[in-house]
């Protein structure tokens, strides 16, 4: 199957810098403990100075936030939690203002059961808005299962849910059909094609009122039983293709990536891809295992941002996630835009566990330099820690080994300040519990120290800025792939990182030239070197790159890092 080729992202992607706010946890301006939309305008400022050029808000729709969010009651109505559809309206153009964008997440494939659309489809046995099975003869037996809940309506039958009995799944159809399940319609029957007309409807309302676009929560759901997402590919190539005929500046960017499944020939109709955290190529680079874990997921996965890990198994989590980006490029090109998140809203933040913040510098500059659109999860930029023992709040444990409490814990402003600047609200009140610790870090505190890493990552996004081939759209080219980590970023650009407690060194094929450090700590590069047969790497992972003119000796101390060019 093919199809006529897609509009090119808006350029503006390439260069986006995403800030993730957890609305809930950003700022409370009106003291009831939970933050809001005013608060996210307060520190609009902070953002612009910091260098951030997007902001990704997780779900602020209307909601019984049974999910935080992510069961919505309507799409078109802020929730009044947060403000007014004139207060992001508001937000949006103080945004633009200052030169940032603001993308709201679309939960596109479920709602809530508080919304008006499912108690209609529960009062009228002819709407199929959601996938219902009927309750006649056999079906009680065959839908009786986790995934369906009973109708709480004078409908009779089952809904399907998507995660929580509370999230109904609307209904675009089924890829293929199935006698023993006689009650699904195919993507082209009149229900399936109303929900694809309500989408247009939700995404221009928005669109209308000044936002960049979307991140679409389970993009790739929507068509149920759909081998090789033709069908949901199809869905979102046309969704994509009017909003880029009547929005050309707007975007739409999934969950996660497309690649893995789609079938040959397909485009999923993305302006790129989303590196979803709870999968294993992020896991590789910053998980140890603490939360976040999906029920199949291990616990004990090594990850090469952990000083604690072994060197063999610190190499292996790197060469694991090397293999898995080279994925994406054999699939979809080495220009494809990837946005790659430092963590998120699901899942555990950089400092975790034994992890501390003296290795988020090191981290920080991969993330920045790679070549990906890199996503801030708020709070990251300071080395906020995770909070395992966060209690349980809207939904946030869905299952024993996926409790995400402990990443949504509110913003640390100001320690001099109650609640560390939140709110002015009584602790028992807020959303959930700051970090108790003394030396929990803050903005405040972290704003006039060069050496913080507050000011590590505003200095890569200026450097980002200064040098357009450490930003997104190009490939890296790995030259070495253990500790200390080494790439090479355009013709000039290197790039060296080591995470762990203990100086490492490696031989490594660089650019001809004099190197230059723009940025780094306890790095350094040797004299240049010829040698018919160089061993790159360190103690069991050195690996023979062959003859070279141009190899130097690269030395990095205990959770370094070091960003040179090479001038000819």
């Amino acid at each position: 199957m093919t199809t006529s080729a897609l509009p090119a992202p808006p350029e503006w992607l390439k260069d986006a810098v995403i800030y993730e706010i957890y609305p809930q946890s950003f700022l409370d301006t009106n003291g009831d403990g939970i933050g809001d939309l005013d608060g996210v305008i307060e520190k609009l400022d902070y953002l612009k100075w910091l260098g951030i050029n997007t902001i990704w808000f997780n779900p602020c729709f209307d909601s019984p936030f049974r999910d935080a969010g992510y069961d919505v009651a309507d799409y078109l109505r802020i929730a009044p939690r947060y403000g007014t559809n004139e207060t992001m309206e508001t937000l949006v153009q103080e945004a633009r203002r200052r030169g940032i964008r603001v993308l709201l997440d679309l939960v596109a494939g479920h709602t809530s059961i508080e919304h008006q659309w499912f108690r209609d489809s529960c009062a009228d046995q002819s709407n199929h808005r959601y996938v219902w099975a009927p309750a006649d003869g056999d079906t009680a037996a065959t839908v009786s299962g986790d995934a369906y809940v009973p109708s709480p309506g004078p409908r009779t039958g089952w809904y399907l849910k998507n995660f929580f009995a509370e999230q109904p799944a609307l209904n675009f159809g089924y890829a293929r059909l199935d006698p023993s399940e006689p009650w699904r319609q195919l993507p082209t029957d009149e229900w399936p094609r109303r929900n694809r007309e309500a989408l247009k409807e939700i995404i221009g309302f928005w669109l209308d009122r000044g936002v960049a676009g979307f991140r679409v929560d389970m993009a790739f759901s929507l068509v149920k039983d759909d081998p090789g997402l033709v069908e949901n590919s199809a869905l979102w190539r046309e969704i994509s293709r009017w909003m880029h005929e009547n929005y050309p500046d707007a975007v739409l960017l999934p969950e996660s990536d497309e690649h893995r499944t789609l079938a040959a020939g397909q485009s999923g109709g993305f302006d790129g891809d989303f590196a979803l955290v709870i999968q294993q190529e992020h896991s590789a680079l910053f998980n140890n295992g603490s939360v976040g874990k999906l029920p199949w997921q291990e616990d004990d996965d090594p990850c090469y941002f952990d000083a604690h890990v072994s060197l063999a198994d610190g190499s292996a989590a790197l060469k694991r996630f090397l293999g898995y980006w080279q994925d994406r490029w054999d699939a979809c090109g080495e220009d494809r835009l990837i946005v790659l998140p430092s963590s998120d809203h699901d899942f555990s933040r950089v400092v975790t566990g034994e992890r501390g913040i003296e290795q988020s510098f090191a981290a920080f500059t991969f993330l920045l330099t790679w070549g990906s659109v890199p996503s801030i999860y708020f709070g990251d930029e300071i080395g906020m820690r995770n909070l395992p023992d966060a209690p349980e709040k809207e939904g946030s444990r869905w299952n024993p080994k996926f409790d995400r409490s402990g990443c949504r814990t509110p913003m640390q402003w100001d320690g001099g300040l109650p609640n560390a600047g939140f709110s002015s609200a009584r602790p028992e009140y807020l959303y959930l519990p700051q970090d108790p610790s003394k030396d929990r870090p803050t903005v405040a505190a972290q704003l006039n120290d060069p050496d913080s890493l507050l000011n590590h990552v505003r200095a890569l996004l200026a450097l980002r800025e200064d040098h357009p081939e450490l930003g997104a759209g190009t490939a890296a080219r790995v030259l070495n792939s253990s500790y200390p980590f080494v790439f090479q970023r355009g013709e000039s650009y290197v790039v060296a990182i080591n995470p762990r407690a203990e100086t490492m060194t490696a031989r490594v094929e660089c650019p001809a030239g004099d190197p230059e450090l723009l940025r780094g700590s306890n790095a350094t590069i040797g004299d240049e070197q010829a040698s018919s047969s160089i061993a790159s790497g360190s103690g069991d992972d050195a690996a023979v790159t062959g003859p070279t003119e141009s190899s130097h000796l690269i030395e990095v101390g205990p959770f370094g890092y070091g960003i040179f060019r090479f001038n000819r």
